[in-house]
Formats: C-alpha cells, sequence, structure tokens
C-alpha cells in the first residue's frame, strides 16, 4: 500500500520564500521541489536537507518517520547549506512567497493546487469555501489558467463541497436511527427484566466519563478540539493533515480533552481514520489516471474536472 502523502515545506538554498506542497516519498519530494523551485534540470540532482540543521535526508525511511509540515530545504547541484536565517530560522517562515498570513490564504491554497490539482481531495471544508470565495480574476491570474477554467474549477470545490454535506445528512440519519433502535432495545430490556424480577431496582449506569486521575494530554489544537466537539460528523470538515493528527492521537488524551468517554473517542478516531483512507485512496487513483495519460506530467486541467464531475 502506497504511503499517504504528507504535507512538505521547501525553499532553495539561500532563498527565503516557502512553498508547501504534499508528497508521499522522498522521490516525489525531490521531483515536486524541483518543479514548483523552477530548479533547472542541469542542476540535477537535488540534495534535500532539513532547514532546522542540514541534516541531509537521503532515506525513504527516515523521510516517513519525519512530521507533517516539516521544513525543507532543496540544494542544487554542488550547492552547500548554508545554515540557518540569521533570526533562528524563523525569517523565511514569515516570508511565504510574499503571503500575509490568514488575509492572503487562498493563494497558499492555489499554489497547493498549481502542484496538484489532486490536493482538493486533501483539503479542508473551510479551506475549500476559501478557494470557492476568491473572484473568478484573481484566482486565473494565480493559477495561470483562463477564467472559463476557473469556473469549472470552482463549481468542482463546491460539489466537493455538497458532496461531502449529503454525507454528512445521511450519516447524520443514520446516527440517529441507530440510537432510535438502541433505545427502544434499551427500554424493552428493562420492561422485561422488571416483569421477571419484581421489586428488583435497576442498577443506576453512570455513562459520563469517569475520573482516572490521569493528567494525559492532548497535542491538538484549541480550534481542531471545538471543530472535533462542535461539528455533526466532525471528519467530513477536516482536512487530511488534521486527520490524520487525530487518529494518532492517544485515545485516553483524547476523550479527556472532549469530556467523552473512551469508546467515543474510539469511534470518531475510526470515522477520520477511514475518510483519509477514502481520500488518499481517491488520490492515488487521479495519479494514477494521470501517469497513464499519453506521458504527459500532469493530467490536463479539462481532462481533471471532468473525471471528478463524473465520480
Amino acid at each position: 500500500m502506497a504511503a499517504r502523502p504528507k504535507r512538505c515545506l521547501v525553499r532553495r538554498g539561500g532563498g527565503r520564500k516557502q512553498h508547501g506542497l504534499a508528497a508521499s516519498c522522498l522521490r516525489e519530494l525531490r521531483q515536486k521541489a524541483s518543479g514548483v523551485l523552477a530548479i533547472d534540470k542541469a542542476l540535477e540532482p537535488i540534495t534535500i536537507v532539513l532547514a532546522e540543521d542540514g541534516t541531509i535526508v537521503d532515506d525513504e525511511d527516515y523521510f516517513r518517520c519525519l512530521p507533517p509540515n516539516t521544513k525543507f530545504v532543496a540544494l542544487a547541484k554542488d550547492e552547500k547549506w548554508g545554515g540557518r536565517s540569521p533570526d533562528g530560522g524563523t525569517t523565511w517562515l514569515s516570508d511565504v512567497d510574499e503571503v500575509d498570513g490568514a488575509a492572503e490564504k487562498w493563494k497558499q491554497l492555489a499554489r497547493q493546487l498549481k502542484d496538484d490539482l489532486s490536493n482538493i481531495i486533501l483539503m479542508s471544508e473551510e479551506d475549500l469555501q476559501v478557494l470557492i470565495d476568491v473572484p473568478h480574476s484573481d484566482l486565473a491570474e494565480e493559477l495561470a489558467q483562463s477564467q472559463t477554467k476557473i469556473q469549472a474549477l470552482q463549481n468542482t470545490l463546491q460539489q466537493v463541497l455538497d458532496r461531502r454535506e449529503e454525507e454528512r445528512q445521511s450519516k447524520q440519519l443514520l446516527e440517529l436511527y441507530l440510537q432510535a433502535l438502541k433505545n427502544e432495545g434499551s427500554i424493552l430490556s428493562k420492561v422485561a427484566e422488571s416483569e421477571t424480577v419484581p421489586g428488583k431496582e435497576m442498577d443506576v449506569v453512570d455513562t459520563g466519563t469517569s475520573s482516572t486521575g490521569t493528567s494525559a494530554k492532548t497535542a491538538l489544537s484549541d480550534h481542531l478540539l471545538a471543530v472535533l466537539k462542535g461539528k455533526p460528523v466532525p471528519e467530513l470538515c477536516l482536512d487530511s493533515q488534521d486527520l490524520e493528527l487525530v487518529v494518532k492521537e492517544d485515545t485516553q488524551a483524547l476523550a479527556a480533552a472532549l469530556s467523552w468517554d473512551k469508546q467515543k473517542a474510539e469511534a470518531l478516531q475510526q470515522a477520520c481514520d477511514q475518510e483519509l483512507s477514502k481520500r488518499l485512496q481517491q488520490v492515488q487513483t487521479l495519479h494514477s489516471l494521470r501517469s497513464t495519460s499519453k506521458g504527459k506530467k500532469t493530467l490536463p486541467w479539462g481532462d481533471w474536472l471532468s473525471s471528478k464531475r463524473k465520480k
């Protein structure tokens, strides 16, 4: 089974502009880094090092162990790592392709699509909505595409959102139905028990979260916890990176952070894992289509969008 793509942040040696991309292996990271950083073929093969300390990343197993959003530097042929930036490595992080924080978030998301359109599948509902709300002309200029194709792209983004909402409603109806069956079964069971053993008092079951005395803490952000606790079917709202974080989180710590019992937390993690697997399978399918598309490096925009609408 192919490794799951994870977000990486990469820049040129000596450069300050950072690019975000998704890669499932070191080979793919090198290929995408060469493209997004416009490194000339004559200067390949490139060397990938950690931006933090210049450690050379030349082993696939080591790459897989690195967390999402690890910062890398791509060194062209005969290029040397020049050390961290004077401010301890934070200067280049604050200058991400001249994008100013959340106000220009759509540009960062647009670059992800420019790098690989299948990143649509991995985005959160919030990210999808941000791209839908961008004026056609601005997004067309950023992606160097015609406004007609951008309109088709935004229609596809809206269809992905609509499909997730339909799935959410279906899951909610199923949960209500199963809960109703469970409640009905519980009532019938209690009635039968009371008739069999008259006068016997029913035990009071405490379904709340018991105090275990542990101090397990979660590494999830407050925003992510709020989404998990407040949104119906939260796995459909999150991007793939957040889904992976939830799946890898300690179940006991997650339950404590959400004030849930362990079973409910486990069910959430299973739902997130299933959603993540489904999205990654869709991405792999699209990559397979691309690789068989007449040897072209990328699937043409029109063909990709048409294939999405047919699904």
